[in-house]
C-alpha cells in the first residue's frame, strides 16, 4: 500500500507562487511514477504533472508548461510541484497520486486546496 500525503496550498494572489509538497508513504519510492493532478468545482479531475520513477522524465499539461515544474527526492520519499505564475484559472484542489505501471494512477492523497484570486 502507498498513502501520500499534500501539504502547501493555500491563497495566493494572481502572478504569485506555491509549492506544493507531497509525501508518499512506501519503502519501494523508485516502483511508482508520480504525478499531480487538480480538480475545480464542477470539473473532472485532470493531469497537471507526472514524473517517471528515476525523475528523469517528465510531463506536464499545456496549459501549465514553463509555469509549473514538477520533481522528486526519493530519498525523502516526496514529490515536488512549484508552481510559478498562478492565475485564477489554476484555482483547484491539487492531488498527488503514484502509479506502479505509470499509467494507471491507483493511489491518491486527500488533496491540498489552492486559491488565486484575481
Amino acid at each position: 500500500q502507498v498513502q501520500l500525503v499534500e501539504s502547501g496550498g493555500g491563497l495566493v494572489q494572481a502572478g504569485g507562487s506555491l509549492r506544493l509538497s507531497c509525501q508518499v508513504s512506501t519503502r519501494t519510492i523508485t516502483n511508482y511514477a508520480l504525478a499531480w493532478g487538480r480538480q475545480a468545482p464542477g470539473k473532472e479531475r485532470e493531469f497537471v504533472a507526472t514524473i517517471s520513477p528515476s525523475g528523469g522524465t517528465t510531463t506536464y499539461r499545456d496549459s501549465v508548461k514553463g509555469r509549473f515544474t514538477i520533481s522528486r527526492d526519493n530519498a525523502k520519499n516526496t514529490v515536488i510541484l512549484q508552481m510559478n505564475s498562478l492565475n485564477p484559472e489554476d484555482t483547484a484542489t491539487y492531488y498527488c497520486a503514484a502509479s506502479r505501471d505509470g499509467s494507471s494512477y491507483d493511489y491518491w492523497g486527500q488533496g491540498t486546496q489552492v486559491t488565486v484570486s484575481s
